[in-house]
Formats: structure tokens, sequence, C-alpha cells
């Protein structure tokens, strides 16, 4: 088990951008997948982002492709997602995750979680 803790999140106006941070505990982070989720007010959480532990292999919905970036620093043991060009429907809190199922995307296989961090884009 991998204990989380993330940073970053806060009140952008629309088109700026934020950094969030999550760092891991332990010296087994290098062993896991990354991922990050969202859930808006009244709304399922939903799939953002993630990146293999093997292969370094990222995904990213739809949604944000091209304006999000997905990284991690295993000496750190940290791993980041760089928001840029955010959009009001950005707005939810953020959480990451770790997984040790390759190339998974889905919230049930990832095994540790953090807080959350609340992201709120004003237009």
């Amino acid at each position: 088990q991998v204990q989380l803790a993330e940073s970053g999140g806060g009140l952008v106006q629309a088109g700026g951008s934020l950094r969030l941070a999550c760092v891991a505990s332990g010296r087994t982070f290098r062993n896991y997948g990354v991922g990050w989720f969202r859930q808006a007010p009244g709304k399922e959480r939903e799939f953002v982002a993630a990146v293999n532990r093997i292969s370094g292999t990222t995904y990213y919905r739809d949604s944000v492709k091209g304006r999000f970036t997905i990284s991690r620093d295993n000496f750190k043991n940290t791993a980041y997602l760089q928001m840029d060009s955010l959009k009001p429907e950005d707005t939810a809190v953020y959480y990451c995750a770790v997984t040790m199922t390759i190339g998974t995307i889905l919230s049930r296989d990832f095994d540790s979680w953090g807080q959350g961090t609340q992201v709120t884009v004003s237009s």
C-alpha cells in the first residue's frame, strides 16, 4: 500500500494553468502505475490521465488531450499533472491513485488514493 498526498489545486481563470503534484510515501512508488481522476459535484468520478510503470505509456481522456500532461519522477516519489488551457468544465476535485495492473485506466484497478485537491476554473 502506498500513501499519497496531493497538492497544487486552486482557483484559476479559463485559459490558465495549474500543476498538480502527488507525493507518495515509501520506496515502492516505481512499481506502480499512476493515474489522475476527477469528480465534479453531482457527477461520477472519471478518468483523466495515467502513466504506466513499465513502458511509460501515457493515456488521456479525449477532452484533455493536448492540454494536460501526466509525468512522474520516481526519484522524488512524485507524480504530476500539468494542466494548461483550463476550461470551466475542468472544475472538479482531482485525485491521484496508483495501480499494479499494467495498462489500466479503470478506477476499480487502482489500489491507493490521495485525499483530493480542488480545481476551480472560472469563466
